[in-house]
């Protein structure tokens, strides 16, 4: 069945997050906040272009209720406690706990009623994407949806329109066939056909697109003729080098360097409080180092940003209180009056981040399970000196940078404790020719031609 009346828009992405957010002032007034990004960035150079996001909070709503919009952005005012629902209680408390094989099994998940309500608003959430993008799509107009909050779209999409070509990109890992499917039997099948709904489903390395296809060979019987693609995001070498020396970066380069001390290497991570970023082992791993290896007392600093994330659910407001215990166990057990061995951040600082990068010599990045992680491909760009990588196995960057990284098991402190060891004693010129085959490898595929990529393999055919 088709739509009685289509848009103009050409190309259309549609996300939970949008380019825009909107506060209103003490005087009632609404100003928008622009983001950034490599989506953002990539889609300027597409003409006829329209993005379709949700309205994520009281100044958005209030916006979309006043009509004030951006050019080339419909917000979507869904109702605040279906997207509750959907957002926190389907999409990031059991899609991403499944993705990231979060769950501790023996206790969750735990299937019952209250899941079945959440789910009823996960698909209206997604019903409200597919109806808008119907109606503002032009004919043959091509869609891509993005992300695990709207894995039905592509399937309700393609009942509205037949006629559109629909992509949908998956920014997290996927799970294996038998992880996946704890699941219930209905909801699984459900998400599979809903994503197979779309013309192409395309993943950030071959290993999750596996796993899809996997899933769904297992599950529904094969992937019904949707095509399957990798694209491997990169990091945006240019903007990140010139940003990376801008005055507010240098001001706070210099206080870093105060907090770390003369003639001390510095170990650095940036993470948000994701549980699956596995700071905490990280920590230890640290800690073990010092313990094991008192040469490097008072010699190393570990410099480590663990900016809150999703604090409205009590298990992330859990591990963020973890992570600054361990910090603090750290610092009482080694700290002498003239060194701090963890510089610990939790306020979330762009310009800072990218200082932390310039000082690096060492990076950990150590996850549990990562769909990519952009810092492994990031700091090597703008590190001063060159800068080792310890990098888990779990990370989709993996598949693009071990060669020149030093790799681990997110789940063994003591391995990862010894990589650091390696990493800090690596001669200088290894670790500089370490460094430029990881910054070239990470920036292969920046943001705008990895969107470009997509819509040219979705127009394919």
């Amino acid at each position: 069945m088709g739509s009685t009346t289509h848009g103009a828009a050409e190309v259309l992405v549609a996300s939970n997050r949008g380019p825009v957010s909107y506060v209103v002032d003490d005087d009632g007034e609404i100003a928008a906040k622009r983001g950034g990004g490599g989506l953002v960035s990539a889609l300027s150079a597409v003409e006829d272009k329209l993005w379709v996001c949700s309205a994520l909070g009281e100044g958005d709503r209030e916006a979309v209720r006043r009509g004030i919009t951006e050019p080339g952005v419909r917000m979507l005012d869904i109702d605040a406690d279906v997207h509750t629902d959907a957002y926190n209680g389907i999409a990031n408390s059991v899609l991403w706990f499944v993705h990231h094989m979060l769950y501790q099994t023996p206790l969750e998940p735990s299937f019952g009623p209250e899941f079945r309500r959440r789910w009823a608003s996960y698909e209206a959430y997604n019903r409200a994407f597919a109806q808008a993008l119907a109606e503002e799509a032009a004919p043959g107009a091509t869609v891509v949806v993005q992300d695990y909050h709207l894995t039905l779209v592509p399937g309700m999409l393609r009942e509205l329109r037949d006629d559109l070509r629909i992509g949908h990109f998956s920014h997290t890992p996927w799970a294996p066939v038998d992880y996946f499917r704890m699941l219930p039997d209905d909801i699984a099948e459900q998400v599979l056909r809903g994503m197979l709904g779309a013309d192409r489903c395309a993943f950030l390395t071959r290993r999750w697109a596996d796993a899809f296809t996997d899933c769904c060979t297992h599950l529904v019987g094969g992937t019904s003729g949707t095509r399957i693609g990798v694209h491997g995001l990169g990091a945006d070498g240019d903007f990140l080098r010139e940003r990376a020396h801008e005055d507010d970066v240098e001001e706070r380069l210099t206080a870093l360097r105060g907090q770390v001390g003369e003639g001390r290497k510095v170990i650095v991570r940036v993470d948000r409080t994701e549980l699956s970023k596995n700071i905490v082992r990280g920590l230890r791993a640290y800690e073990l180092l010092l313990a094991e290896r008192p040469e490097w007392r008072e010699r190393v600093v570990h410099v480590a940003f663990a900016y809150p994330s999703r604090q409205d659910l009590a298990v992330y407001r859990d591990y963020t209180d973890e992570v600054a215990r361990v910090a603090e166990d750290i610092n009482s057990r080694f700290g002498r009056a003239d060194w701090t061995p963890v510089v610990l951040h939790v306020k979330d600082d762009f310009a800072r981040s990218l200082a932390a990068y310039r000082l690096a010599d060492v990076t950990l990045v150590n996850p549990i399970r990562d769909g990519m992680n952009l810092v492994a491909k990031e700091v090597p760009v703008v590190s001063d000196e060159g800068c080792a990588l310890v990098l888990s196995r779990e990370a989709g960057a993996y598949e693009e940078l071990a060669e020149d990284a030093l790799t681990v098991n997110p789940y063994d402190v003591t391995g990862t404790s010894r990589a650091l060891a390696e990493a800090l004693a690596m001669p200088e010129d290894e670790r500089a020719e370490r460094t430029k085959r990881l910054a070239a490898a990470g920036t292969a595929l920046p943001p705008g031609q990895w969107f470009l990529d997509q819509l040219e393999a979705l127009r394919q055919d």
